[in-house]
């Protein structure tokens, strides 16, 4: 059945700035489509659509998409939000890990945007946001090399698809946040929560980019919550 609201599909959208997103977006009107690894974990009312999504599964963008269309007969945004971070020297970081990272932080998205492009050009205003990181834009120190290496791809991605969409109206951001109040960000260091940015606050961020008209595109969105060496 055709929605006349805007569809957006959000990988990763059972916690942190997933979750965010798509609680901001669902209270500005938009139809949500939320990607997890268990649908039976996340509860959305009607009509919004929980499915289920693994970015280490090639084969499920594709199946994800699938189901989003059928659902609601239309898809305007795609948030590729889910990834994973390994600490670790480019020297140290095994292959294995390395290569995970590359498929959930980098391959993932490509093969979403790609699954989802014939809709997103259809209405002449589809948007792609990819949730990359400041490791995207700099290398802050050799233990975050590995996991850098998979963000300035991401942020490449973004670039790219702004390129291989501008004419056909859609609009490509990424998103480089630095620490974020999420599970991620505890794991990694003990910066006071609330000195940290929030959530909340880049959901506001991405929902004021997703109605930017096509002659404003924002390509990079940088959030720092501290004195960074660029940002």
């Amino acid at each position: 059945m055709m929605k006349t609201g805007r569809v957006v599909m959000i990988s990763g959208a059972n916690r942190g700035i997933g979750a965010a997103l798509s609680a901001r977006l669902q209270a500005q009107g938009w139809y949500v489509s939320a990607g997890v690894r268990n649908p039976d974990a996340l509860k959305f009312e009607a009509p919004h659509l929980v499915c289920p999504f693994d970015a280490s599964r090639p084969g499920a963008e594709q199946a994800w998409v699938e189901k989003t269309h059928a659902h609601y007969g239309r898809i305007d945004a795609v948030i590729a939000n889910a990834g994973i971070m390994t600490q670790g020297s480019f020297l140290d970081v095994a292959d294995e890990a390395l290569e995970q990272m590359f498929q959930i932080n980098v391959l993932s998205p490509v093969r979403l945007v790609r699954a989802a492009w014939p809709h997103l050009i259809a209405g002449s205003a589809g948007r792609v946001v990819i949730v990359s990181s400041l490791s995207g834009k700099r290398v802050k120190s050799a233990q975050s090399s590995a996991y850098a290496m998979t963000k300035h791809a991401a942020v490449a991605l973004s670039h790219g698809i702004k390129r291989a969409g501008w004419e056909h109206g859609v609009r490509s951001t990424v998103v480089c946040p630095g620490f974020v109040a999420t599970d991620m960000a505890r794991s990694i260091t003990s910066r006071d929560e609330n000195s940290m940015t929030q959530a909340a606050d880049i959901a506001t961020l991405v929902s004021t980019v997703l109605d930017l008209p096509n002659t404003a595109n924002l390509a990079e969105l940088c959030i720092s919550c501290q004195e960074e060496d660029l940002y």
